[in-house]
Formats: structure tokens, sequence, C-alpha cells
């Protein structure tokens, strides 16, 4: 079986991006939308980053 990749760059700014949007959401602006506004934005993200880590981990970095 073939190993995942090592975490990388990318890895770290959509963990990042997350983490700063929760942080507007929940901290700066508790407002109800920009809360669920936040929360499909990281859906976003994750989706992404997780085609890229799977594509990274089937095809080779």
């Amino acid at each position: 079986m073939v190993t995942p990749p090592a975490p990388g760059r990318w890895d770290a700014a959509a963990a990042a991006s997350v983490a700063a949007l929760l942080v507007v959401a929940y901290v700066l602006i508790p407002d109800a939308t920009v809360q669920y506004s936040a929360w499909l934005l990281v859906f976003c993200i994750w989706m992404a980053w997780f085609v890229a880590f799977g594509a990274r981990w089937l095809y080779g970095e």
C-alpha cells in the first residue's frame, strides 16, 4: 500500500485559512450570516484540499 504524502505548504495554507475564517466568523463578526458563509467556505476549502491530497496520494507528487 502506498503511504500518504507528507503535509506541505498547501496543506498548511488550507488549515490556516480555515482557522482564520472561523476566527473571523466567531470572534470578530459573530453574526449568523457570517458564520453560515464561513462554514460554506470551509467546506469548499476542505473539498479542494481533499481532492488535491487524494490526487497527490494516488498519482505521486
